[in-house]
């Protein structure tokens, strides 16, 4: 179930050909995974800041947020971003926020949303790699999962029931504390990415469920 984040941001191709709108999402929450599952080597901050963000001064917002993240890959090393990260989602005991569904939902790691989770990936097809430990609900796993199933065509009513489960029901309150969190610098971009994107996302997934 488990993928390499920084990899499939700038390597992954479709398993089938995607209509253009369907591949655009898949590598929004590609790039989403990769920056949350890790902190960003040189290579994947290259590959945001040269993306065509043309029409972020139109008052798109999606456009406009992607515009900051790719400025603000150009002015972040990746040893300050490491930094950042760390204090963020690791410290010592923990960081300052907690990246799982459980954990926004109940207030708890490892409760009934993680286990609603695991019978719902069994019932898509996805066996757990024991040989990593970390629960599946961790906010990169399931933009991973996100981005699976779009590559793999998965109808779009299934991914609508699968997000609002399990990624709408608590990612916007995770994105709205990066945003405000008080070690956030370069996350603060990321935060602002993300929120638009889910917006935009959660409409969508609406209108076409």
């Amino acid at each position: 179930m488990q993928t390499s984040s920084q990899e499939a941001a700038t390597t992954q191709e479709p398993i089938v050909s995607l209509p253009e709108e369907q591949a655009r999402r898949a590598g929004i929450y590609s790039i989403l995974a990769a920056l949350l599952r890790a902190a960003p080597e040189q290579p994947l901050l290259d590959h945001i800041g040269g993306l065509d963000v043309a029409g972020g001064d139109n008052g798109n917002e999606l456009l406009l947020s992607l515009s900051m993240l790719s400025l603000a890959c150009g002015d972040f090393d990746p040893r300050s971003i490491a930094s950042e990260y760390h204090d963020l989602f690791i410290g010592i005991g923990r960081g300052e926020l907690v990246p799982y569904g459980s954990w926004y939902q109940t207030g708890y790691l490892m409760e009934k949303p993680l286990s609603e989770l695991r019978d719902d990936l069994k019932r898509l097809g996805f066996a757990r790699d024991e040989s990593h430990k970390e629960p599946e609900d961790h906010v990169a796993a399931l933009f991973e999962i996100m981005e699976m199933l779009i590559l793999d065509a998965v109808p779009v009513e299934q991914q609508a029931a699968f997000y609002d489960a399990h990624v709408g029901s608590w990612c916007s309150k995770f994105l709205a504390d990066l945003a405000n969190a008080q070690g956030a610098t370069f996350y603060r971009s990321v935060a602002r990415f993300g929120s638009a994107f889910c917006d935009l996302e959660s409409r969508y997934l609406g209108m076409n469920a």
